[in-house]
């Protein structure tokens, strides 16, 4: 495996060195060659040479197995444009359509639900990545001025909708999953859902062992606090993906504990936890190392080696059971000691 490793800003530099820590004890415990290359793009590179990424960098990017992405943010960049080229530029140049986010609590205690522990917080959502409102369509007219207008236009194309609510299914069924739920706001948006509607009921009807729901997003943002037990894959459009993707990551213990990938199935995809950059927390040695750690046991998976991806997850959950984690979810650990923990884990498996 060749990996293109993007540490970026903030506690991105904390956590991406013990998710890099994690892959090189799973290359040594299973004998499984990871070449991992740094690129230096952040803050620091833009502030220094003016370049968010070099002219080739998406060609550059397409050359690796996969691409791993600490966190991007900065202050000093106002209008963070680094974190937009590298990031979201990704997404869209390597048409990494799949926002893959599985929201699984590993541990009863880590619930902020009472009454709800593992047995009911274990489902993924399928958010579109591409489209939808930050396809940056739109404009501003006096702007400034009390006469501001501001428009943001939605996208949403068969191709889009139809490739991300297929993905959903064929994941439902490559897993022996029995329900897929596609949230939408069709009754007030009309026009661009009655698309989503369409393709769903479509699609649904080539998957009959498959029992297929919908939900508006209002009422799912409520039902997942009430009864998650109820979902098991979640399909939806880039905005309220990215909002409900939010709530299900307190579901598991709070956005320390989220990883996500970036996926174009068969193609150079993109990992990253979800917590963002917290720039305040960075080189404190109080960051939660998880969510990245579990986003490379993501990448693993994609990449084929499922043994290797089960190892790192079993290792993360012998942490949180024995309470070798950071502070935010119950231990004494500092970022460093919780990586070199779960590391230690995978060693032992020799």
């Amino acid at each position: 495996m060749r990996i293109a490793v993007i540490a970026g800003d903030g506690i991105g530099k904390d956590v991406t060195a013990e998710a890099v820590r994690v892959l090189n004890a799973v290359s040594r415990a299973f004998g499984r060659p990871i070449q991992l290359e740094h690129l230096p793009w952040s803050a620091d590179h833009y502030l220094k040479t003016g370049e968010t990424l070099p002219a080739n960098g998406y060609d550059l990017l397409r050359t690796f197995d996969a691409v791993f992405v600490g966190a991007l943010g900065d202050p000093r960049v106002t209008d963070n444009r680094h974190a937009r080229d590298i990031l979201l530029g990704s997404r869209f140049e390597l048409d990494l359509y799949v926002n893959y986010r599985p929201v699984k609590l590993l541990d009863d205690r880590l619930s902020p639900l009472k009454d709800r522990g593992r047995k009911d917080i274990n489902f993924v959502v399928f958010r579109e990545n591409t489209e939808g409102v930050y396809v940056s369509v739109g404009g501003r007219f006096k702007a400034g001025t009390d006469d501001e207008i501001a428009i943001q236009e939605e996208v949403n194309t068969y191709k889009g909708v139809h490739r991300i609510i297929r993905h959903a299914f064929e994941f439902a069924q490559a897993n022996g999953l029995t329900r897929v739920c596609m949230a939408d706001k069709s009754n007030a948006m009309q026009q661009g859902h009655a698309l989503w509607q369409r393709v769903f009921k479509a699609v649904a009807a080539h998957y009959p062992g498959i029992t297929a729901t919908h939900q508006y997003i209002d009422a799912m943002a409520m039902f997942l606090v009430q009864d998650p037990a109820q979902y098991q894959v979640i399909v939806t459009n880039n905005l309220f993906g990215d909002i409900i993707t939010d709530i299900g990551g307190a579901l598991q213990g709070g956005l320390g504990m989220a990883g996500s990938g970036n996926i174009h199935p068969g193609k150079t995809s993109l990992f990253e936890p979800v917590h963002g950059s917290a720039p305040s927390l960075a080189g404190k040695n109080i960051a939660n190392p998880i969510g990245a750690i579990l986003s490379t046991a993501l990448m693993l998976e994609t990449l084929g080696a499922r043994d290797e991806a089960r190892a790192v997850e079993a290792a993360v959950e012998t942490a949180i059971a024995r309470g070798q984690t950071t502070t935010d979810i119950g231990g004494p650990l500092g970022t460093r000691e919780a990586g070199a923990f779960i590391a230690e884990q995978l060693k032992l498996r020799k």
